[in-house]
């Protein structure tokens, strides 16, 4: 069975990736001068038209601040409810909320069985 190659990095990649950057305030023109790339290359990624190779886009991700993980794929909501979590401003949680415990749903209570 052969593997189906990507067209383009998935968009929400593509879309953390230009968020990012943005936040950072760097133009095309700076995040490619950091990873040895041409804004144009850039721009070809960041629109989904080119898909770069695992290093490049390591790089990319990395200068950015991030890394890249494998994970299982069974355990990909823990692991975005952390993020979620760690994202999320300490001023909008609700103090009387308490603490749940990692592996919760929003759907389970602590009376749950």
């Amino acid at each position: 069975m052969k593997a189906k190659r990507l067209d383009a990095l998935p968009a929400d990649i593509r879309r953390s990736l230009v968020e990012t950057r943005r936040a950072r305030s760097w133009t095309q023109v700076e995040l490619g001068r950091r990873v040895g790339l041409p804004q144009v290359h850039i721009s070809a990624i960041e629109n989904g038209k080119v898909v770069p190779r695992f290093d490049t886009l390591l790089d990319l991700v990395r200068v950015l601040g991030y890394d890249l993980l494998l994970v299982r794929r069974h355990v990909v909501p823990a692991v975005q409810a952390l993020i979620r979590d760690y994202d999320r401003p300490d001023a909008t949680r609700d103090p009387d909320e308490g603490e749940r415990p990692l592996y919760a749903t929003n759907d389970e209570t602590e009376d749950a069985p």
